[in-house]
């Protein structure tokens, strides 16, 4: 599970962007924007087309 999970946060954000000229502490931040729109906004097709968050909070109910 966590091997598909850094793969994906490799291919969607760390390979298409240039990171030469950034700073640790702006990777940080784009790095947690990036976390909080794959939790709360990434929609899934295996998840019935649910982002991770709307999926953990219909499958809580």
């Amino acid at each position: 599970m966590c091997e598909r999970f850094f793969g994906t946060i490799k291919n969607e954000f760390f390979y298409p962007n240039n990171w030469k000229y950034t700073t640790c502490d702006d990777f940080i931040t784009e790095l947690e924007k990036y976390l909080n729109w794959y939790k709360n906004k990434r929609i899934k097709k295996r998840l019935g087309y649910l982002s991770l968050k709307e999926f953990m909070l219909n499958y809580n109910q």
